[in-house]
């Protein structure tokens, strides 16, 4: 999998996912390898698409398709100045990955993480997932060796505010104390109502 990930901001969000709309009526049915998106802007007016491709060929040739370049022109419009790209194919799917059933996705931003760390906290977190059904699954995006996104995606709002707010098990709480030192620094965009495609 390759993934572009296109942050930015906005005062217009109802204009961006409006546009995001009309790329999938009009420009999704060329988009040779198109696997999906998951995009929407927080209560701030912060913007993010998560756009996923088979592989990096895939995407190079759908953004050089004319008709994606008029497109752009047009979405760029849309946002208070310009929106930054990152992509990378170094990816990992956790509970089969990213779900259109999502009514609430939480995007965070990683820097400073140490990998192994973090890796070795999914292998734990994995023991009681059981415990957490309003996560529908997610996908990490690793954009350099110390810097990630996050992309869970929730039932609902206020299912994942429930389950943040849910006592952890005693055993849980004392393994995650171990990973606080290798989780770095986050920042949270909370997608109220995500565009899943």
């Amino acid at each position: 999998m390759f993934v572009q990930v296109i942050e930015g901001k906005t005062s217009n969000a109802a204009g961006i996912i409006e546009m995001g709309d009309r790329w999938q009526r009009e420009l999704r049915p060329g988009a040779v390898g198109y696997l999906g998106v998951t995009a929407g802007a927080t209560a701030d007016g912060r913007t993010i698409a998560i756009v996923r491709f088979e592989d990096e060929a895939a995407a190079r040739a759908n953004g050089e398709r004319p008709e994606q370049g008029a497109w752009f022109q047009e979405m760029a419009k849309l946002y208070d100045g310009e929106p930054s790209f990152t992509e990378s194919s170094d990816t990992t799917e956790w509970l089969g990955g990213g779900s259109n059933d999502a009514g609430f996705v939480q995007v965070m931003k990683s820097t400073g993480v140490d990998r192994a760390v973090l890796e070795k906290m999914d292998e734990v977190f994995a023991q009681y997932i059981d415990q957490r059904p309003e996560v529908l699954g997610g996908l990490r995006i690793w954009t350099g060796p110390t810097s990630c996104f996050d992309v869970a995606y929730f039932t609902s709002e206020a299912d994942a505010r429930k389950g943040e707010q849910a006592e952890m098990p005693d055993e849980l709480k004392a393994q995650m104390e171990e990973f606080v030192g290798g989780m770095g620094e986050t920042v949270y965009l909370d997608l109220i109502d995500p565009q899943l495609h």
